[in-house]
């Protein structure tokens, strides 16, 4: 079997997992608040949790091409699920595997692939978002240990985490640490009320006194924005840039199949001219975004240099492709389109959070204008 074949195989596995397992429970993921500990179970066991590891530390080796085309699986079905293998294995594992030590490496990614472990990334904080660079939680330097204080939030599955990414400045520089859940003054703090992300455990994290072990340094002590945060925040932006095609293409079907099923005015609703148009623009958007996610991965696979931008730029995309897709898609249900017993009242809800997370909409802008201005300068030829 050659090695695409063998990729292309797990692809078709997750989905039939996916079909089974999750799709016809995710209301009852939202109703109670949570994704399954058993569900998260048997995706370990499947290798989900740790798809693009290396097989030595149980992972399925899969490259960025059929890594982002799995989360796309995920993604279609269930946004909860989704998002625990978006930090969990994009975040903190793949950031472990470009940054820990061999120690550290050989420590956490065989747990975080079995599901021993359930890992969370802590940034952002109650009043720090965007603005990344400028967070509160401190770290101290003791003989033997680091000592972190202050509180995260918006923490994705902080809430039943294990062990944390936790990012702490010293004098405005800023270093990674490996926390542990079971480390004293520790603790979590469910978020309620969400929007979206209802299944997701998302918390708060408060930090008091912390001592985190001299080991649990991930990557260089003071450069933890300039490596690990940057590393981090590329690896979600892909992930949820191949999220937002997948809310899309999951409302595009949706659309596609009520307006040939339902009727108005004794007619289908695909007969009706502005029905067509926004199928007609969704096929497009959702073109041109699986074009942008598949360059940004065959530029990962190749450690190209600007894989980085092509990613912000999916990203941004997609994530904006997604809110106007599913907002159409809500549009052709008409009033079934508010209730649960349709798909796109969800799709809605979830699409809007991806413009917000792993960098606003508004930053990544910022970032692309950037790039343009460098990239895309002329110097005139008059003197």
């Amino acid at each position: 079997m050659t090695e695409d074949k063998r990729q292309a195989a797990i692809i078709e596995e997750a989905k039939a997992f996916v079909d089974a397992e999750i799709r016809p429970f995710v209301n009852d993921f939202e109703e109670k608040g949570g994704v399954p500990l058993e569900l998260i179970r048997k995706m370990a066991a499947k290798g989900y949790l740790a798809a693009p590891f290396p097989e030595k530390y149980g992972g399925l080796g899969l490259d960025p091409v059929y890594y982002g085309l799995f989360t796309e699986v995920f993604g279609k079905a269930c946004m909860a699920t989704r998002s625990l293998i978006t930090v969990h294995t994009s975040l903190v594992g793949e950031t472990l595997l470009r940054f820990g030590t061999e120690e550290q490496k050989e420590k956490w990614l065989p747990q975080l692939a079995r599901g021993e472990k359930i890992a969370a990334f802590g940034l952002s904080e109650p009043d720090i978002g965007s603005d990344a660079k400028s967070i509160m939680t401190t770290w101290n330097e003791e003989d033997d240990c680091y000592v972190i204080n202050g509180r995260k939030k918006w923490i994705t599955f902080g809430d039943i985490a294990d062990v944390f990414i936790i990012i702490a400045s010293n004098n405005g520089k800023s270093t990674a640490f490996i926390v542990e859940r079971s480390f004293p003054g520790v603790e979590t703090k469910r978020i309620n009320g969400l929007m979206a992300g209802r299944a997701t455990y998302l918390a708060e994290i408060s930090l008091n006194q912390v001592k985190v072990p001299k080991e649990n340094v991930l990557g260089k002590l003071n450069f933890g924005f300039e490596y690990i945060v940057s590393t981090a925040l590329d690896n979600g932006r892909f992930s949820i840039a191949w999220a937002g095609l997948a809310i899309a293409q999951e409302a595009l079907e949706a659309m596609v199949s009520y307006s040939r099923s339902r009727s108005q005015f004794g007619n289908k609703l695909r007969s009706f001219q502005l029905i067509r148009g926004m199928i007609g623009d969704a096929v497009t958007k959702i073109h041109a975004a699986r074009a942008l996610c598949m360059r940004a991965s065959e530029l990962r696979k190749q450690k190209d240099p600007d894989s980085a931008m092509e990613t912000t730029m999916a990203k941004y995309f997609t994530s904006k492709v997604a809110v106007d897709v599913a907002n159409d898609a809500l549009q052709i249900h008409g009033g079934n389109g508010f209730t649960n017993q349709y798909p796109v009242e969800r799709l809605y809800r979830e699409a809007k959070v991806l413009e917000i997370i792993e960098g606003s909409s508004q930053i990544q802008q910022e970032i692309i204008s950037d790039f343009g201005l460098k990239r895309y300068y002329k110097r005139s030829n008059k003197s």
